[in-house]
């Protein structure tokens, strides 16, 4: 049966994250043993003292509609975060707090973009940036990348796919999925082409900053030439495990922070007030609070990668954030495993899943067609036993 729904929603993918994640539930409903290495969620607790500033802000009855934009004290304490981490300087002014760092980002787009736009994405990219774009009725341009050139692209590349129709740049670094850091010279470099084109913005998530081992976060708005275009996305769902607390937020020039907080009031409002007063105690923490866990994920990425490094046809680089590892998998591309013939990266993905009982998701939702995306924020013997049984399927 045919239903009227818009073009708009036909147009939009599913999130091959989300979908990957629901068939690994089916599987485990149904009685198989399933071990997640899809979903980008860390399997930590919230920090205690997160927890009791939101039993606290209950005691205090935090009940009411919240501002639109976020409560004073939490954009404030957003404001110091910003320049203690990032030597960045917003006013309260220039902050909204909303559901989630996804509504940050779609809050943005909405209100910069027009049908036709043009929106660059450097690949791998997280799934929801072309979605998002999509909704909005502008055309995703993808600049690619391979684990050779360790998932960045350079500036002659950036040069070469800008066009008058381009609107928007989205840079995410740590980056979802493949874990790469750019430095504050590259960075650097692709600001110096982008200031020869005033009219791009850019959009920089950094939720994963704080989840860095081997450098230090830099911000594209702390290069003084983009600070006035570029539009700042946090939050803490990954830092503080606190991903179904739906707490993101942004910093942004002033006009286009009011345009997010205007169209955010006709589609949900202020975020939840239970979180954002916890949010605060969060952010005002030092960021040692949360050492262990950046440390337990550090020993991670060294231990899942030695075992993928064991593992054959499986080609990778060393990420240097966030929780996951981007594996070149095309060896097995033409190959028949288990019966089952492999022509791509879902086909990968679906054998591992069915086969070795092991999640992951296809690279081709990321714009890396030639990958999988394997999360490592499981624990250790998870981590073990999943390449255990991946590396005696391929043997196999």
């Amino acid at each position: 049966m045919s239903y009227p729904l818009s073009n708009r929603i036909k147009n939009m993918p599913v999130s091959q994250t989300l979908a990957m994640a629901a068939k690994a539930r089916e599987l485990k409903e149904a009685g198989k043993d399933i071990i997640s290495l899809s979903l980008g969620e860390p399997d930590f607790h919230v920090p205690d003292f997160v927890k009791k500033a939101a039993i606290q802000a209950i005691e205090d009855n935090y009940n009411s509609y919240s501002p639109i934009n976020g409560y004073l004290d939490l954009r404030q304490a957003i404001c110091k975060k910003f320049k203690r981490d990032n030597g960045l300087i917003y006013k309260p002014e220039q902050i909204v707090v909303s559901t989630g760092a996804k509504q940050a980002l779609a809050n943005a787009v909405l209100i910069l973009l027009n049908p036709g736009d043009e929106v660059l994405l450097p690949a791998p990219y997280w799934v929801s940036y072309s979605a998002i774009v999509t909704l909005a009725e502008a055309k995703c341009i993808e600049i690619p990348t391979t684990v050779e050139t360790d998932f960045k692209i350079t500036p002659e590349q950036l040069e070469a796919a800008i066009t008058p129709k381009t609107k928007l740049i989205f840079f995410n670094s740590p980056n979802n999925p493949s874990g790469m850091v750019y430095s504050e010279e590259e960075f650097k470099a692709l600001a110096k082409v982008l200031e020869k084109y005033p009219d791009i913005f850019i959009i920089s998530d950094e939720i994963y900053e704080h989840l860095n081992f081997d450098t230090r976060s830099f911000s594209f708005a702390a290069i003084e030439s983009m600070y006035n275009r570029t539009i700042t996305i946090n939050g803490v769902s990954k830092a503080f495990a606190m991903t179904g607390w739906r707490m993101g937020y942004m910093g942004a020039p002033e006009w286009i922070a009011k345009a997010c907080a205007k169209i955010q009031g006709q589609i949900t409002s202020g975020a939840n007030c239970i979180s954002q007063r916890a949010t605060i105690a969060a952010l005002e923490a030092p960021v040692s609070s949360i050492q262990y866990m950046i440390d337990e994920f550090k020993e991670r990425r060294t231990l899942i990668l030695d075992l993928l490094g064991k593992i054959k046809g499986f080609k990778t680089t060393k990420p240097q954030g966030a929780f996951y590892v981007l594996p070149n998998i095309s060896y097995y591309f033409g190959k028949t495993i288990k019966g089952q013939k492999i022509n791509n990266a879902y086909d990968f993905s679906l054998l591992l899943l069915e086969k070795a009982n092991v999640a992951t998701v296809t690279g081709v939702a990321f714009g890396a067609p030639n990958c999988i995306r394997i999360s490592y924020s499981a624990s250790q013997d998870n981590i073990r036993e999943a390449m255990r049984r991946i590396s005696e399927l391929l043997n196999s």
